[in-house]
C-alpha cells in the first residue's frame, strides 16, 4: 500500500541557490518549489534577487552553488534551449520584420515541426490571447498591450510545462496592466502551464498569484498564499512591503498561559499568543492594516489622533492621521456618507479590534525610542 503521507515531487525545485559576483551575494541560499499548474510570483524590491533567480532557472545565469531540478532531474547545467521552458520578457523581443503569425510560429519552426501542426498551434495560441484577427499585422502596427499578448502567444505556442515571466507588464499603463493581469490569470488556469512570475508590484502579485515568495537581500523572507502573507506577515519588511501597514510602537509587559499583555500609547491590551509572531520581549511593533483601523469621535476609541489629510480614491476614502505620540497612520474606509467622516484638522479616536493586530519584532529605532521614554535612571529623567 502506498504511503499516503509521501509528498509527490514538485514540478520544479530550487535548492540552496547561491550566486556570487565577487564578494557580493545576489542570491543567498534560495529554496522553493513550483507545483504543476501553479501561479507562483517572485516579489521584491529592485536588487533583491528575484530576477537573478528567474534567469538561473531559465539557464541564462549560472549559479555559484545550489541545484535546480525539473521533475526530479537536475537541470542546473542544462543549456537554456534544452530546458523547454517558455520565456516572456518585459521588452516583448518580437521580430519587427515578421508578422504576428510569423512571430508566433517561429519557436515551432526552429523545432522542425510539420507545417500543418505549426499552423494549428499558432492559430490556437493567437485565439487564446484574442489576436487571431491581427495575424497579418506587424508589431509596429500593434499597441503595447497587443505586442505583449503576441509575446505570450509565442511563449505558449509550444505548450511548455513552465512559463517564466520577467516583469512583462511593467511598461504598460495602469488600466492595460489590470486587463492583462486577468488574462494572464485565466491563461494559467485554462492551460496546463505553470507560471513563474517576477514583479516588484505588490498589487499585481496579490491579485494574480496562488503563492508569493517575497525576496529581500538575496533571500526569500516568507512564502505563502496572498491572504496568508497579508494577514500573517513574518516580519516588518513583509508587512510594509506587501500592502500598506500601520505600525505602532509597543512593549510586551508579560505573558500568562493564553495571552500576552502589551503596552502601547493608547493603553494596555491583552493579545492571544497566536497573534504574536515574535519571541522577543520588550519592544515590539503592532501592525494594523488600514481597512481594519476605524475612526470615532474623540474619547470613543483606543488611540487619540488628528486628521492631517484626506484622499478620495474612487469608492474608498483614505484618511492620513497622526497619533498623539506622533505616529502616522492611514485609515481606509468605503465612501459612505453614513460613516463617521471627520474633516481635515479634526481630532478623532482610532479603534481596532484585538484580532486585527499582528505583533512583530520591533525595528531598532523603535527600541531606542521606547528605551528613551522608559529609562528609570536619574540621568535619563533629568536630561543630564
Amino acid at each position: 500500500m502506498p504511503n499516503e503521507h509521501a509528498r509527490a515531487e514538485p514540478l520544479l525545485r530550487v535548492s540552496a541557490l547561491t550566486k556570487k559576483y565577487g564578494d557580493s551575494k545576489a542570491l543567498d541560499g534560495v529554496d522553493f518549489s513550483l507545483e504543476a499548474g501553479e501561479f507562483l510570483t517572485l516579489l521584491g524590491p529592485s536588487g533583491s534577487g528575484k530576477t537573478t533567480t528567474l534567469m538561473s532557472i531559465a539557464g541564462f545565469v549560472q549559479p555559484t552553488s545550489g541545484d535546480i531540478t525539473h521533475r526530479g532531474k537536475s537541470i542546473t547545467r542544462t543549456l537554456p534551449e534544452d530546458r523547454g521552458f517558455g520565456m516572456v520578457f518585459q521588452g516583448y523581443a518580437l521580430f519587427p520584420h515578421m508578422t504576428v503569425e510569423q512571430n508566433v510560429k517561429f519557436p515551432l519552426s526552429i523545432r522542425g515541426l510539420p507545417a500543418g501542426e505549426i499552423s494549428r498551434r499558432a492559430e490556437s495560441a493567437l485565439e487564446r490571447v484574442q489576436l487571431k484577427a491581427y495575424a497579418r499585422r506587424h508589431p509596429r502596427q500593434l499597441s503595447g498591450g497587443q505586442q505583449q499578448r503576441v509575446a505570450l502567444a509565442r511563449a505558449l505556442v509550444y505548450e511548455p510545462e513552465i512559463l517564466l515571466l520577467d516583469e512583462p507588464l511593467s511598461a504598460l499603463d495602469r488600466k492595460l496592466r489590470g486587463d492583462l493581469q486577468w488574462e494572464l490569470r485565466n491563461l494559467n488556469k485554462e492551460s496546463a502551464t505553470s507560471f513563474l512570475y517576477v514583479t516588484h508590484d505588490q498589487e499585481e502579485a496579490l491579485s494574480m498569484s496562488d503563492r508569493i515568495a517575497i525576496f529581500n537581500q538575496g533571500k526569500i523572507v516568507q512564502i505563502g498564499t496572498p491572504s496568508f502573507l497579508y494577514e500573517h506577515p513574518a516580519n516588518l519588511f513583509v508587512a510594509e512591503f506587501l500592502g500598506k501597514s500601520n505600525v505602532l510602537d509597543a512593549r510586551i509587559l508579560g505573558p500568562d498561559e493564553e495571552n500576552i499583555a502589551i503596552d502601547y500609547e493608547g493603553g494596555v491590551i491583552s493579545i492571544p499568543r497566536s497573534q504574536v509572531a515574535t519571541s522577543a520581549t520588550g519592544a515590539v511593533s503592532l501592525i494594523v492594516r488600514p481597512h481594519k483601523l476605524r475612526m470615532r469621535p474623540p474619547g470613543h476609541g483606543k488611540l487619540a489622533a488628528k486628521v492631517q489629510a484626506i484622499s478620495y480614491v474612487g469608492n474608498a476614502v483614505h484618511h492620513l492621521v497622526r497619533t498623539a505620540a506622533g505616529a502616522p497612520a492611514i485609515i481606509e474606509q468605503v465612501a459612505d456618507s453614513a460613516l463617521y467622516n471627520p474633516v481635515q484638522g479634526s481630532d478623532v479616536s482610532l479603534h481596532f479590534d484585538v484580532d486585527a493586530i499582528t505583533v512583530l519584532e520591533a525595528r531598532g529605532d523603535c527600541r531606542k525610542r521606547l528605551a528613551a521614554t522608559t529609562d528609570p535612571s536619574p540621568t535619563a529623567k533629568d536630561g543630564k
